[in-house]
């Protein structure tokens, strides 16, 4: 039988599983969870803070800090594990790579009009890591999207322009062609190298 019986339990426990969320979405190395629950039982109850202000911003700002290296140690390797693919997706004979950098392979070739800068497209795609992780896809929610060419990360634009509708290309982004030194939130790191499947369905 549950222990949170009542409404106001079962609000409070909701809260409770928010906080969690939220802790488990930008967690650092030694978090205390047992800290956490006292440091807010003495702020609701406005008891005397046992740790200092400074000591605490102090904390924090070494954690920041910890953070921040480990994340610029791990963009070393990523963008050093995307130059290595890259190198040697290279060197097979399907693969094309284009003054930019870009590289793409042709799946499937279309017959209808190559959109330009200022199109709008319909699109199905799937994009993974070169770990194969996928990261998004059109296909998995059963819709595809619509875009104009140039509101996509410069990969893209430069690929779409080269692609007649009804054709379906692989392209291997750099991350300078996609999201560079910022990536795009938790599922994809900085300096990472993309791969997607891009099915250009039809130019609006």
């Amino acid at each position: 039988m549950s222990q949170f019986n009542t409404d106001a339990d079962k609000a409070s426990y909701g809260i409770g599983l928010q906080m969690g969320e939220q802790l488990k979405a930008n967690p650092f190395e030694g978090l205390n969870l047992n800290s956490v629950f006292e440091g807010m039982k003495d702020a609701y109850a406005g008891d005397s803070f046992r740790v200092e202000i400074p000591e605490i911003q102090a904390a924090f700002e070494k954690i920041n800090a910890e953070i921040q290296q480990r994340r610029e140690e791990e963009a070393k390797v990523l963008a050093a594990e995307g130059v290595a693919f890259l190198e040697e997706n290279a060197k097979r004979a399907e693969v094309t790579v284009t003054e930019s950098g870009l590289q793409y392979e042709v799946v499937e070739t279309g017959e209808g009009d190559k959109p330009v800068e200022d199109s709008k497209v319909r699109v199905h795609y799937h994009g993974t890591l070169i770990n194969g992780t996928t990261f998004d896809s059109s296909y998995e929610r059963g819709q595809p999207a619509e875009f104009p060419v140039n509101g996509v990360i410069k990969g893209w634009t430069e690929a779409l322009q080269m692609m007649p509708a009804g054709s379906k290309w692989r392209l291997y982004v750099p991350h300078e062609l996609a999201y560079g030194e910022r990536g795009a939130g938790a599922a994809i790191a900085p300096f990472s190298t993309l791969i997607f499947d891009v099915e250009l369905l039809d130019v609006l």
